[in-house]
């Protein structure tokens, strides 16, 4: 069953110009028509519209999916190694059907140290990345190569490789002798769950894909029968104003709204247009800025009720429509490469070695830099139609105490908070704060390593590579005039007390 409630549809003007728009887009989009968002965007969109046909297409990897799956029926540990589209579709489909899978999707030290605590002899490892040359998944594999030859074990029984046909990475792994599964070229990373970039992980879990496949099908005739769904969704979410508050709460499927935050905030966070998701923990969060609040059962400003796979397709398919709406390109990212060069710069810089620091100012566990108070000046900085962005450069397990500060700061400063582990957010909200409109204000917080992790090959590790993304997207938000502090934990534990303490006595 898929159905779309909610007040905000009262505000629906089918008659409007902008409505026709959309529901013309919508019948184009049917044809793959190129030309829906504008001339710009033609050239891009000629490559990128190969999602549309994923429901059917995809069936033709299930051999595969099956073979793979038999290779490695005897281990039972996953890790999927990858950033953005390639992790958060799988993370949720692994929690909304209750499967394991360890999504290494940091450079984080002590994140990283997580995904080696397993039995490397029962471990497959996907290493998934359409040109392999992202830098997280490339040290994340270089990593674990390291790991199964150290214990005396072949790399090739152990890593499955997903990638684009004739990418460098496809053309090495094969060269190698590893298990590789091309996704479809014509296909961009936040459409691609329905691909090999979210089915290869869900079978090796122990998922039917085919049943992933038959659902989102089922979804794509019913709104090919019945256009008002997407087409209603996207009007709502055009007009409603910058912000759209998602929860995952009585859904059953933990983690939706994060890959939706992903989806919408890099598809149309560009030209200082957008709409910025917030990922709340309840129903009850979010009101900030008057932003559109968003659920997948019970009630809410606007309600889509579908199961799982139906939703991907669903709402890749607003957001399409959407862009239309809005007049932005849905398939680049012009922003995302602007903190990886400044990253890269830094590595170069630093030839292999983390400088010291000097902070503007020390609060007992707490390094300040930029401002000389832990809070109160950034909240004063953020623009009166403006957000605060909380980018967690740490531990997303052992540090996730942390995420109540998003509500926190939230509640006192009567502004819409978003939260986002680095680097994680930078394939995700990170397009959006460059690219969308210009009224954000930023807190960057990382911390202390309990022990560095070298990365084979490389003069660095993975605390330097952290700390360069982390300042490198630093400066590439500060070269905007944008506002931006960075607390340091010199202690993670009590850092983050201190910091939810402070916070709530604001």
């Amino acid at each position: 069953m898929i159905s779309i409630s909610g007040s905000a549809l009262n505000s629906i003007d089918r008659s409007s110009a902008l409505y026709k728009k959309i529901l013309d887009a919508h019948h184009r989009l049917t044809k793959k028509d190129v030309t829906i968002w504008g001339r710009d965007a033609e050239a891009e969109a000629a490559i990128r519209l190969g999602w549309v046909d994923l429901p059917e297409k995809s069936r033709e990897l299930l051999p595969q999916l099956d073979a793979i799956s038999a290779k490695h029926r005897g281990k039972n540990r996953v890790v999927l190694c990858g950033m953005g589209g390639s992790s958060l579709g799988p993370e949720v489909i692994a929690a909304t059907f209750g499967k394991k899978l360890f999504v290494l999707d940091s450079t984080d030290p002590n994140y990283v140290a997580h995904a080696l605590e397993g039995e490397l002899a029962k471990t497959v490892v996907i290493v998934s990345s359409k040109s392999g040359a992202t830098i997280e998944t490339a040290s994340q594999r270089a990593l674990f190569e390291n790991a199964f030859t150290l214990a005396g074990l072949k790399s090739e029984e152990h890593i499955v490789i997903v990638t684009d046909p004739n990418s460098p990475l496809d053309k090495e792994a094969r060269a190698r002798g590893y298990g590789v599964v091309n996704g479809d070229p014509s296909v961009g990373g936040r459409f691609s769950v329905l691909s090999a970039f979210g089915l290869v992980p869900a079978s090796l879990i122990g998922i039917d894909a085919s049943v992933l496949l038959d659902n989102a099908l089922d979804a794509k005739q019913n709104l090919q029968v019945n256009p008002n769904l997407v087409v209603d969704a996207a009007y709502v979410l055009a007009t409603c104003g910058q912000y759209l508050a998602f929860t995952d709460q009585y859904s059953s499927m933990p983690g939706l709204s994060d890959w939706i935050e992903q989806l919408i905030a890099e598809s149309t966070g560009k030209n200082q247009i957008g709409r910025l998701p917030i990922v709340v923990q309840n129903k009850g969060d979010g009101s900030q800025g008057q932003a559109l609040r968003i659920a997948f059962s019970g009630g809410s400003d606007l309600v889509i009720i579908a199961d799982l796979s139906a939703q991907f397709f669903l709402w890749e398919w607003i957001t399409a429509l959407l862009c239309a709406g809005l007049q932005v390109d849905p398939f680049n990212q012009p922003n995302v490469t602007e903190a990886k060069n400044q990253s890269a710069e830094l590595l170069k810089e630093w030839k292999g070695k983390l400088p010291e620091f000097t902070p503007d100012k020390i609060e007992n566990e707490i390094e300040i830099f930029g401002a000389h108070a832990l809070f109160s000046q950034i909240l004063a900085r953020i623009p009166e139609d403006g957000y605060l962005a909380i980018m967690a450069y740490l531990d997303r397990r052992e540090d996730v105490a942390l995420v109540e500060l998003r509500k926190i700061l939230a509640t006192k400063s009567s502004r819409p908070v978003t939260f986002g582990w680095g680097p994680r957010f930078l394939h995700s909200t990170g397009q959006f704060h460059k690219g969308g409109q210009q009224n954000g204000a930023f807190l960057q917080i990382t911390g202390s390593v309990v022990k560095d992790i070298a990365i084979p090959d490389q003069i660095y590790g993975f605390q330097t590579l952290l700390m360069a993304q982390a300042i490198g997207d630093g400066k590439a938000l500060l070269s905007r005039g944008l506002p931006m502090i960075r607390l340091h934990l010199k202690n993670r534990k009590s850092g983050i007390a201190e910091l939810l303490k402070v916070a709530r006595e604001l």
